[in-house]
């Protein structure tokens, strides 16, 4: 690929805009030495403006997101894209969500240009499961644990049950949700058929990947071991 489209793909700017900075002397190779648009340089080689260069296509992010931002690159307000490098927006292929989080849930949200592993993310067939931290404005009643795990619960608007889901009580109004599907605000709506309201919610975990200590608003790369982490399902 050309050094031009490269860089414009990886959201440095229109292709005129990235010509601009090879006539600047911006781009440079790892000793210093100034490239031009039709030299052949390795991508790891690569300087802007003594930076290293961004991942090639195939970058896949953790990000743990504030209450108030949206999963949208257009909607009015915060954006998760507000918490990332500037041209990670415009990436091409772009960088997506994979799935969404509401505005007001905060937590673990994956970011992927890697299409085919976005799909096999969200696919049915690969049993991630995802665990969410429930703060309620009720105490718990008691029943909801089995009518949860039950497989019968039946949704407002909906008219297939959902699938058994796990609820681990940690106080009258503390729990954890452990949801195997990923239906239209889920979580919400199923406290919401037991006569209960979600006055915070937090997801914890993908699949074998969580959080960890990464602060509220920070991000990091996922390598290889991290995807094989997420994957690791009983």
């Amino acid at each position: 690929m050309k050094l031009v489209k490269l860089l414009a793909n990886l959201g440095y700017g229109s292709r005129k805009q990235v010509q601009g900075m090879f006539r600047a002397g911006l781009i440079t190779d790892a000793e210093g030495e100034v490239l031009y648009a039709d030299d052949a340089v390795a991508h790891e080689a690569i300087r802007v403006e003594g930076e290293p260069l961004d991942p090639p296509q195939g970058l896949t992010l953790l990000l743990h997101k504030p209450r108030g931002y949206t999963c949208s690159t257009k909607d009015k307000g915060r954006l998760i894209y507000d918490l990332l490098p500037p041209r990670y927006r415009d990436r091409a292929p772009v960088l997506s969500s994979v799935g969404r989080l509401d505005r007001d849930t905060s937590g673990m949200l994956l970011m992927t240009d890697d299409g085919a592993l976005l799909h096999r993310i969200v696919s049915p067939k690969s049993r991630l499961d995802k665990a969410y931290e429930v703060t309620l404005a009720e105490d718990l009643r008691g029943d909801e644990t089995a009518r949860f795990a039950s497989g019968t619960l039946l949704l407002e608007s909906d008219d297939k049950p959902l699938l058994p889901a796990e609820l681990h009580v940690n106080g009258p109004r503390q729990a954890q949700l452990v949801l195997h599907e990923g239906r239209y605000h889920q979580a919400r709506r199923m406290f919401a058929a037991v006569g209960n309201h979600v006055e915070a919610l937090h997801r914890s975990r993908i699949g074998g990947l969580s959080l960890g200590g990464l602060p509220e608003g920070e991000w990091r790369r996922l390598d290889a071991a991290d995807l094989e982490t997420l994957f690791n399902v009983p």
